[in-house]
């Protein structure tokens, strides 16, 4: 869905700023209040940005089915993956940015989760108003990577084992990067360092990724390709831990740099 790319960028910088703001909860009565002003602020800009900028209010609601990762959608499914890593983007940096506040651990995710998917949901909405209408698949995705954003937030022995990333190879002529799926791929990280028995050895600082991309769906000139592949990476966040840059670490938590994976692929088409 193309009116999505805005509000994936503007998770990415929110992610950006409240996913590195200092650990140590500050704690505020007031804390509920700000939760509550959160939501009607991010629901305020997307609807006055739906207005400006996604064509809002050019049709009645409607809704239409985009399909999953078949040969035959939009981007191959690749956009589904962008919906999910959003939200899940969404859930753990409200989440944070909650407990920040003063609430404690279980509530401030599960309030992270619930504003993730009132503002993923908005948007959807919003869209059944446009000319590209609404889509449940997106619904389906935006919930699902939401709610993995919470249980992870939730459950600290799998968030020290398990991360959600995307690879993003940065081009200069990509225009909007939010929907270049052209350069980017979705993966899953199982991290050596996450369990107890390998952290004492060099396997910490290794990781195990599955990942999907795909590629010539948003290019004319090139052939639909969608690729799924499993590899061997460097668990850079684990790199930043040994060198105190805690800030670095956790951006990489949420960002694997291009050409750092050795991958085995298999090509759907």
């Amino acid at each position: 869905m193309a009116q999505f790319r805005n509000s994936v960028l503007a998770c990415c910088l929110l992610a950006g700023g409240v996913l590195v703001a200092p650990a140590e909860a500050q704690a505020d009565p007031g804390a509920e209040a700000k939760v509550s002003t959160s939501r009607w602020v991010g629901l305020g800009g997307v609807i006055a940005w739906g207005f400006l900028q996604w064509d809002y209010g050019d049709r009645s609601l409607h809704a239409r089915s985009e399909g999953w990762f078949g040969a035959d959608t939009p981007e191959g499914g690749a956009d589904k993956l962008g919906h999910f890593y959003t939200a899940y983007i969404m859930s753990r940096a409200f989440g944070g940015l909650y407990e920040h506040w003063g609430l404690e651990k279980p509530r401030a995710s599960r309030d992270g989760f619930l504003t993730a998917l009132l503002l993923t949901t908005a948007i959807e909405v919003g869209d059944g108003f446009s000319p590209y209408g609404a889509s449940w698949e997106d619904m389906v995705m935006n919930a699902g990577g939401a709610w993995l954003g919470h249980a992870l937030r939730q459950h600290p022995v799998w968030r020290e084992r398990l991360d959600v990333r995307v690879e993003y190879r940065f081009n200069g002529d990509a225009g909007d990067i939010s929907t270049d799926y052209e350069n980017a791929r979705y993966l899953v990280a199982l991290k050596g360092a996450g369990f107890e028995s390998l952290r004492a050895t060099p396997l910490r600082w290794l990781e195990l990724h599955a990942g999907y991309y795909a590629r010539g769906f948003s290019d004319p000139l090139r052939e639909d390709r969608r690729t799924v592949y499993v590899g061997l990476g460097l668990n850079f966040s684990e790199v930043m831990r040994h060198f105190r840059q805690d800030r670095a670490a956790k951006f990489f938590q949420f960002y694997q740099p291009p050409a750092t994976t050795l991958r085995a692929e298999h090509d759907l088409d």
